[in-house]
């Protein structure tokens, strides 16, 4: 537990713990307290770039609120009171940016969910976190419609928290092949829709190169399409985070998969920008 953690490195298991660990995250500039509600390491979907190992499809398991609670009140206290940030975070980074309910599968696939946030906010105050650091939601969106989903959003929004809605296509062949998902698309913005009235949300969208080929001129005309559309009707999102590979995928596909030039990103932010979205790009 000496390492010092690096933005290239997101081990779930970094600090010994079952579901709480920390990370740099170059998006969000500073050290991110992760909880993984998905330890067994299942997802509904697979995309071709996870970096989580054995991945397979499913559920989060049922989780244990009590020992949620005792590894994150733990690991606040550690982080924010102890020596962990001198000895594990960068000099540049020894700041708590957010705590992120992210992981080895889809975080809002756990029955527990809404309790989860609730938890949390609890835990959030305790430490006197509310407004001062972010409770953030990395989603791909496709249980939105579950009312405990819902009700998290809710208390999520309350706490000034925000959702990351993965959307890295807007056609079906592009979310078969990236994701491994037969959602449809309208049922995508559907329930996009529906986070965004609930809780602040972003789009989250990553963009990189399979058999040395950028994305096609039909799938970036196709996701300016959607999100133009989203402009029109006026849904709230918040704008566009677009980021490239920085970590190797550890799916059957790693091999065909490579970041993409700066240039490429920045003209492809540019273009998103140029629909009325904001862009964050980590390229």
């Amino acid at each position: 537990m000496s390492e010092v953690l690096n933005v290239h490195d997101h081990d779930r298991a970094s600090a010994g713990l079952t579901y709480v660990y920390p990370v740099i995250s170059r998006r969000a500039g500073g050290v991110s307290v992760g909880v993984n509600l998905n330890p067994n390491n299942a997802c509904n979907w697979r995309c071709v770039y996870c970096q989580v190992p054995d991945l397979k499809r499913g559920s989060a398991p049922a989780v244990d609120l009590e020992k949620l609670a005792g590894e994150l009140r733990g690991f606040l206290r550690e982080l924010l009171h102890g020596d962990f940030m001198e000895r594990r975070v960068p000099a540049e980074a020894r700041r708590l940016n957010d705590i992120a309910l992210s992981g080895n599968g889809e975080p809002t696939s756990a029955p527990e969910f809404d309790r989860v946030v609730a938890l949390i906010g609890t835990i959030m105050a305790e430490f006197g976190l509310i407004g001062k650091v972010r409770l953030v939601l990395i989603t791909n969106g496709s249980l939105i419609q579950r009312p405990q989903v819902q009700a998290g959003l809710r208390q999520m929004a309350g706490l000034g928290g925000e959702v990351w809605f993965k959307l890295d296509s807007a056609t079906p062949g592009g979310m078969l092949r990236i994701n491994d998902s037969r959602r449809p698309v309208r049922k995508a913005q559907d329930n996009l829709r529906t986070a965004a009235s609930l809780c602040p949300t972003w789009l989250q969208t990553c963009a990189f190169a399979c058999d040395g080929q950028p994305p096609t001129k039909a799938e970036r005309e196709a996701y300016l399409a959607l999100i133009g559309r989203l402009r029109e009707e006026k849904v709230p999102l918040c704008g566009v985070l677009l980021y490239g590979l920085a970590r190797p995928s550890m799916q059957a596909e790693a091999a065909r998969l490579a970041a993409l030039p700066q240039s490429w990103m920045a003209d492809f932010a540019a273009s998103v920008e140029a629909q009325g979205f904001a862009v964050k790009l980590s390229a």
